[in-house]
C-alpha cells in the first residue's frame, strides 16, 4: 500500500546562551575576557587613575582673565566654552581616553570653584571597553598678570603717543576725544597726561600705541614721528628691550579760522580765491571762499606737503550787525573754466554790516559779499574778521594786492539771545585723567565747540550725544518750543547715557 508523501518545514531551534558567573560576586553573566560583570568591573578597574580629580587655575582680578600655560592671559566666561576648553587643556593623562561628553556642574559664582564633569571611553583587558564618568574641581587662585603689574607700577610704559597741535585753540582736541569715545580708541590707554599743546597716551605695547596712531591719522589730518631708546640688552638670548615714542602732530589749522594760500596751492584747487575760510576739520581739510562759495579739499598728505597757517582765529572775531542783504542770482555768480565744486548749500549776497559796538554812532556801512545770504536778514548779528583793520604776519598774505582784499569776512551768524553758558538739554562724555583738562580758561574753547555741534548737523553725525537726565523731558520740550532762532540738537538725535566699560574714568560735561 502506498502513502503519500508529506512535506515536513525545518523547524528552528533557538540558540543556547552561554552564561558563566562572575569571577567576583557570582552572579549570571554573559562571558568576558574579564570574567565580571560591569559592577565589579568598574569597582576593580578605573580608567580615570591617571586622570587629577583636583586642579587649581590662576585667575586677575584686575582684568578677569584666566591664565593659559606657559604666558598667555584669555577672557573667559564662567561656563564658556572658552573656559570648558581651558580646563581640559588642564588636565594630564586626558587623551588615554576617549572623551565623551563634558559640561559644568553649577556652582556659586563667589565660591572660587568651577565643577567640570566628564563621560570618558576606555580600553580595558583584552578590548573591553567601559564607560565611566567623574568629576573634576578646579580651585580659582587669583595671581596678577604682567599687564596689570605693569599697569599697577609707577610710570610704568613701554610706548608713548604723544598728541600736539600748534595752536591755542583746543576745540580740535574736544572732537578727537569724542571720536575716541566713539570707536572706543582708548579703553588700552595706562594712563593720559594733559600737556600745555596736547595730550600723552601711555601703552603697555607698542602694538597698542601703533593701533591709536592709525586711527589719529584715520580721522584727522596728522603727521608723526617714531623713535625708540634702548632700555636693555640680553647679549645671551639676543633680546632687546625698547620704550616707543610716537609724536603726533595735528594740522594747526581749525574751524572758522581764516587762511591763506600760496598761489601754487590756490591753482591746484581749481582757481580758489588765496583768502579762504576753514569750512570743517575732519580727515581732510574743508574750504570755502566767501566771495564765490567754491569748495575746496586738502588731505593730509596734500597739507604737509605745501602747508599752510591760519592767518585770522576765532578769538579776533568782531560782532556786526546787518543793516541790508541783496542775494545774488545764479546767473550773476562769477564761473570760469576750471572752476572747482561750488556750493549750492549756501547762498551768495551782497552784505552791508556795521560794527554792533559803532551801531547808531555811525551811518556809514561796510559792504562785504558772503556766503551766507540763506541765514542772514537785516537786523541780524554776525561774527566776522575785519580784514582791513587787521595786522596779520604771513608770507602769503603780504603777497596779495591791498586793493582786492576785502574790509570784512563774515564767518556765521550770530545769537545773541542764547547764553553761553545756559542749561542744555544734552551732554558729552569725558575722558579725564587729570583735573588740568577742566581748567577754567578751556570753558571757552569747549563751549564753543558744543556750539559748533549744535549748528553743524553734519558734524554731530561723527560724535555720540546723550540726554542729560538732570533736565527733565518737559524742560526739553519747552527748550525746543523756544523760538529765540538759536539751533538746537532735538531729542530723536539723543542717546541714553550708558556705560559700556566700567573701568572708562569718565566725566559729564554739560
Amino acid at each position: 500500500m502506498d502513502h503519500p508523501k508529506m512535506d515536513y518545514a525545518p523547524t528552528s531551534v533557538p540558540a543556547t546562551v552561554l552564561k558563566i558567573l562572575c569571577c567576583q560576586c557570582g552572579v549570571l553573566m554573559e562571558p568576558n575576557p574579564a570574567n565580571m560583570c560591569v559592577s565589579c568591573l568598574r569597582i576593580h578597574v578605573d580608567i580615570t587613575q591617571d586622570i587629577p580629580k583636583q586642579g587649581i587655575l590662576q585667575f586677575c582680578r584686575n582684568c578677569e582673565r584666566y591664565l593659559q600655560p606657559p604666558f598667555e592671559w584669555i577672557s573667559c566666561a564662567l561656563e564658556s566654552k572658552e573656559l570648558l576648553g581651558l580646563c581640559l587643556r588642564k588636565l594630564k593623562a586626558l587623551n588615554k581616553v576617549k572623551l565623551v561628553d563634558a559640561g559644568f556642574i553649577w556652582t556659586e559664582p563667589h565660591s572660587k570653584r568651577i565643577k567640570v564633569k566628564l563621560t570618558v571611553h576606555g580600553e580595558v583587558m583584552s578590548g573591553m571597553t567601559l564607560q565611566q564618568v567623574f568629576v573634576v574641581e578646579f580651585t580659582v587662585a587669583n595671581q596678577m598678570c604682567d599687564d596689570c603689574h605693569r599697569s599697577e607700577a609707577q610710570d610704568y610704559w613701554r610706548a608713548l603717543v604723544q598728541v600736539r597741535q600748534k595752536s591755542d585753540n583746543k576745540k580740535t582736541f574736544y572732537y578727537l576725544e569724542q571720536l575716541m569715545l566713539k570707536h572706543k580708541a582708548h579703553k588700552n590707554t595706562l594712563s593720559i597726561k594733559p600737556e600745555s599743546n596736547g595730550l600723552d597716551f601711555f601703552y603697555s605695547t607698542e602694538s597698542q600705541a601703533r593701533k591709536l596712531v592709525d586711527f589719529m591719522t584715520a580721522v584727522l589730518p596728522c603727521r608723526y614721528q617714531h623713535s625708540k631708546k634702548l632700555l636693555s640688552h640680553d647679549i645671551h638670548s639676543n633680546t632687546y628691550n625698547y620704550k616707543f615714542t610716537y609724536s603726533m602732530e595735528i594740522v594747526p589749522v581749525m574751524k572758522d579760522s581764516i587762511v591763506c594760500l600760496s598761489k601754487k596751492v590756490s591753482q591746484q584747487l581749481g582757481g580758489i580765491s588765496p583768502l579762504c575760510i576753514v569750512y570743517r576739520v575732519t580727515n581732510s581739510i574743508k574750504l570755502i571762499d566767501p566771495s564765490t562759495a567754491q569748495l575746496a579739499e586738502v588731505s593730509s598728505s596734500a597739507y604737509w606737503r605745501d602747508s599752510f597757517q591760519s592767518v585770522f582765529k576765532s578769538k579776533q572775531l568782531t560782532e556786526y550787525t546787518v543793516m541790508d542783504i541783496e542775494p545774488i542770482m545764479e546767473k550773476d555768480r562769477v564761473q570760469f573754466p576750471g572752476q572747482g565744486q561750488l556750493s549750492y548749500k549756501h547762498m551768495l549776497a551782497d552784505v552791508w554790516v556795521v560794527r554792533s559796538c559803532d551801531l547808531g554812532l555811525t551811518t556809514d556801512s561796510i559792504h562785504c559779499r558772503s556766503h551766507l545770504g540763506h541765514v542772514l536778514k537785516p537786523m541780524d548779528t554776525v561774527l566776522g574778521y575785519a580784514i582791513a583793520d587787521s595786522n596779520a604776519n604771513d608770507s602769503n598774505f603780504d603777497k596779495l594786492p591791498k586793493s582786492s582784499l576785502p574790509d570784512v569776512i563774515l564767518i556765521k551768524k550770530n545769537y545773541p539771545d542764547r547764553a553761553r553758558h545756559r542749561r542744555r538739554t544734552w551732554k558729552l562724555k569725558r575722558m579725564t585723567t587729570d583735573t588740568e583738562m577742566n581748567m577754567e580758561s578751556d570753558h571757552n574753547d569747549m563751549d564753543e565747540f558744543m556750539d559748533d555741534l549744535e549748528e553743524d548737523k553734519d558734524l554731530r553725525q561723527n560724535i555720540n550725544i546723550y540726554k542729560n537726565p538732570d533736565v527733565g523731558i518737559e524742560s526739553a520740550a519747552e527748550d525746543d518750543d523756544d523760538n529765540d532762532g538759536a539751533p538746537r540738537i532735538s531729542l530723536e538725535e539723543m542717546m541714553e547715557d550708558l556705560c559700556v566699560y566700567e573701568d572708562d574714568v569718565m566725566e559729564v560735561y554739560e
